[in-house]
């Protein structure tokens, strides 16, 4: 063999063993990738199974979630105050025995608390004659009820004499609220007023007449009114700390008259005397009357 022939017959080894070289890379680098395309293809599977899975436990969770008897209220919850079912809130007025009785008229139907009907209930309580507006809230785990109560505004209690409870009230709608209701929350602020049978008459312009009266008598005393005596419709008197004040009727010129209160009541806190009352009934004329 010549030197020509052994060198040709080298390179074509060489060109052999580079060939098989490239070949042994390319089948490892394919056997890479199946193991790769494999393990991605597992782990999608993996991932589907996964959510096949939460899926399927929800759908149970929810259905018996849906199912639970925390969304029923209880049948008895009408029945006595002492549940953790029914919660009364802002009553002052109305006593809440008298709410649980208005509830007692409806009938807790098998259903979930979300649907529930609660109008009939809204209803029965607004028969209750302070309550002005029903607001009720419902919730679950476990199911119960809050019903909030907004009440009116009492602004005139009425009482026939000095040493007699109240017997009833207006409130500032000129409602009349009779002695079921009474006494009053010692947190309402209202006007006492002495009055014969003849208030059970009286309508809103009646109310707010003495109501405004009671307001100007403090404005222009600098004192709280203790009372108002209608008793005698045209001879009305306004009892406040430091005197009474004699207003005879309630006319039209009756605030004209409370104007004068300022300058005549500083004489009376200088008079050593007894004094009756002070005489606002006339029109130009006023004057202080000893007892």
């Amino acid at each position: 063999m010549t030197e020509q022939e052994f060198d040709n017959y080298e390179q074509e080894n060489d060109a052999c063993g580079i060939n098989d070289y490239y070949i042994n890379r390319r089948l490892q680098k394919n056997q890479m990738e199946r193991k790769v395309r494999r393990s991605k293809m597992w782990l999608a599977r993996f991932r589907v199974l996964v959510r096949l899975f939460v899926i399927i436990l929800l759908i149970l969770l929810g259905k018996k979630l849906i199912n639970s008897s925390n969304w029923y209220l209880n049948k008895d919850i009408f029945k006595t105050f002492h549940n953790t079912a029914l919660e009364i809130d802002n009553n002052k007025i109305v006593p809440s025995y008298k709410v649980l009785n208005a509830l007692r008229r409806t009938e807790i139907p098998h259903v979930p608390v979300y649907r529930l009907e609660t109008d009939e209930i809204k209803e029965n309580i607004l028969q209750l004659e302070p309550v002005e507006n029903v607001y009720i809230r419902r919730f679950w785990l476990p199911a119960r009820l809050q019903i909030i109560i907004e009440e009116c505004t009492p602004i005139l209690t009425i009482s026939p004499a000095l040493n007699a409870p109240p017997v009833a009230f207006f409130t500032d709608e000129g409602k009349l609220i009779g002695r079921d209701y009474m006494p009053l929350d010692k947190s309402f602020k209202t006007n006492l007023v002495f009055a014969g049978n003849d208030y059970k008459k009286w309508d809103k312009e009646r109310v707010k007449m003495l109501d405004n009266v009671a307001k100007a008598v403090k404005e222009n005393s600098n004192e709280e009114v203790e009372y108002i005596d209608v008793r005698n419709p045209k001879d009305v008197y306004v009892k406040i700390k430091t005197v009474n004040l004699r207003l005879g009727d309630l006319d039209d010129a009756v605030f004209e008259r409370i104007q004068r209160i300022p300058s005549i009541l500083p004489q009376v806190k200088m008079l050593d005397k007894k004094i009756k009352y002070i005489d606002l009934r006339w029109k130009n004329t006023n004057y202080i009357k000893l007892g």
